[in-house]
């Protein structure tokens, strides 16, 4: 299990509904390139009271050039409000991947690619939360 206290930062809403489903609403993106002009997202994860992925709400919008931010803002409000009555809490969840958009989205593991690299489990896409033993810390790396 990968905990994720609550903060200002990218932990800003995680928590649990008034049923007690655990919850992670954020905004994955796939960076832009040369060959690719990028994507943003808001996705809205949701949890069983084991940490176990329930749900996964995944909505592209498009490029960030070319991203309305206002509709963004308003679309993340949307998925917040959907969840009802929440608390802000830290979550344990189990690490999870899925594809949509041609991109793995989740809290994919990673394993050491050389001697000495450890074990991490990364917020995808985007890597923009990166968690690393001790797992029950709660903290994380961006």
């Amino acid at each position: 299990m990968i905990a994720i206290d609550h903060d200002d930062y990218h932990a800003e809403h995680v928590g649990r509904t008034r049923d007690g489903r655990q919850f992670l609403l954020t905004n994955p993106f796939d960076p832009a390139t040369d060959a690719s002009p990028g994507c943003e997202f808001v996705a809205l994860y949701t949890f069983d009271q084991t940490g176990q992925l329930i749900e996964a709400r995944i909505d592209s919008l498009g490029p960030r050039a070319d991203l309305d931010a206002e509709a963004r803002r308003s679309l993340y409000l949307e998925r917040l409000a959907c969840l009802g009555d929440v608390s802000f809490e830290r979550v344990e969840v189990a690490p999870f991947c899925l594809e949509q958009f041609g991109l793995q989205f989740g809290l994919v593991a990673r394993a050491p690619e050389e001697e000495g690299d450890e074990w991490a489990v990364e917020m995808q896409p985007g890597n923009y939360m990166a968690f690393f033993a001790p797992w029950d810390s709660g903290e994380y790396d961006t």
